[in-house]
């Protein structure tokens, strides 16, 4: 049933960002689940790859679905579904992935990889408190 999930994160108050290699853009850990891997898995394992994280804990948010003609679904008439994680995270060690570098950062970042998506994700879990 879910196709990604995506994992707010923060240390010590700060939020946390990935750059990819290939892009300009910021976004939170998450990625795409394996055939068969439970979607729990996945969030830990996109953390740990895109962030280096290796003390953390993390907690479901919620799901959410994804509609329309976005960078995650392939045509206007898709919706797909994630799970939102959110971890604190204590202690990372060098990444090896795609990812070019990780940002901590008091604010928000305005330069979003998924600027329809990430922001109502933010607000999710404020409202659900969890941030």
């Amino acid at each position: 049933m879910f196709k990604f999930a995506v994992v707010i994160s923060k240390i010590k108050g700060k939020w946390i960002f990935c750059k990819h290699r290939e892009r300009d853009t910021y976004e939170f850990p998450g990625g795409h689940g394996e055939k068969g891997e439970l979607i729990l898995d996945t969030a830990k394992h996109e953390l740990r790859e895109e962030t280096g994280a290796i003390d953390f804990i993390i907690e479901p948010i919620c799901a959410y679905s994804v509609k329309g003609d976005t960078r995650v679904n392939e045509n206007i008439n898709d919706e797909t579904y994630g799970m939102l994680y959110v971890a604190d995270i204590y202690s990372f060690e060098e990444i090896h992935s795609e990812i070019e570098k990780i940002i901590v950062v008091d604010e928000l970042v305005d330069n979003w990889t998924y600027p329809l998506i990430q922001p109502h994700l933010i607000k999710e879990a404020q409202k659900r408190g969890f941030l």
